[in-house]
């Protein structure tokens, strides 16, 4: 088990990726904090662990406030005594324009993912200073290495995750903590198959990845199950890309539509 006796904080784990993190920690033998604003979904994923035979416990936590992040590593680290592993995975989303996109809109989104990992971090690091080190792992986007047009504020958000991300590994590698991103592409979470309802939408974005569909949320969470584990041991300040290709094509290659024959 590649997470045996390892005490795990997943933000925005009562669903998507985080839910599957969740899971996939908790079965390589982590106990597992799932945390969420919405404590019934977690609470769900919570009872669910534990009726497999992990170790599962649900927190209600709104990851932008300072106050409600203490909270949650104290109370981590009174029902368990330590904390190895970090995964700052809650994010939200709004579109618009610098021109159409409300000021409110602008401060929410900043706020639930980058002020987040801000506080994820300040929190976290000293309880892993005192059990000797420990692993941060924070969901940023493809979005953040590039500019997507209608959605400046998440692009600039996860932007700011990545180097936020590396200004904390280089902080805190000699003290024996990792702090490392992941940027997926276009994954099957609840929000994004909402908007995959649009026929126009899902056709964009099979053809945008060269796999030729969206990433699955268990496949996040196989990256992130890496960055938690001593596998990578000596990957540190890095924004791993987990896109199906997308970023590896051409912008003229995703006028072709990449899918086999039996997929279109």
């Amino acid at each position: 088990m590649l997470l045996k006796d390892k005490i795990a904080i997943v933000t925005g784990g009562g669903s998507g990726i985080g839910e599957a993190s969740s899971f996939r920690f908790a079965r390589e033998g982590a106990a597992v904090i799932v945390a969420d604003m919405r404590l019934r979904k977690a609470e769900a994923v919570a009872a669910q662990i534990n009726e497999e035979g992990g170790h599962a416990t649900a927190i209600e936590v709104d990851v932008s406030i300072s106050e409600s992040v203490e909270s949650l590593v104290e109370r981590t680290v009174s029902q368990y005594g330590r904390l190895d592993v970090m995964f700052n995975n809650a994010g939200t989303l709004r579109p618009g324009t610098v021109v159409d996109l409300q000021v409110d809109d602008w401060d929410l989104v900043m706020g639930v993912n980058v002020r987040s990992v801000f506080l994820g971090g300040k929190f976290a690091i000293p309880a892993m200073l005192r059990s000797g080190g420990g692993s941060i792992i924070n969901t940023a986007s493809i979005s953040g290495l590039h500019g997507d047009g209608g959605a400046v504020v998440y692009a600039a958000s996860k932007a700011a995750v990545i180097n936020l991300t590396r200004a904390m590994s280089t902080d805190h590698a000699s003290d024996g903590i990792r702090v490392n991103a992941i940027c997926p592409g276009t994954i099957e979470t609840p929000p994004v198959m909402r908007m995959m309802e649009d026929p126009t939408a899902l056709e964009v974005n099979l053809r945008a990845h060269a796999i030729g569909r969206l990433g699955r949320p268990d496949e996040i969470a196989s990256a992130a199950l890496w960055l938690a584990s001593d596998e990578s041991s000596f990957v540190s300040g890095e924004a791993i890309v987990v896109d199906g290709g997308l970023r590896a094509q051409s912008p003229l290659g995703r006028l072709a539509d990449p899918r086999p024959d039996h997929l279109r």
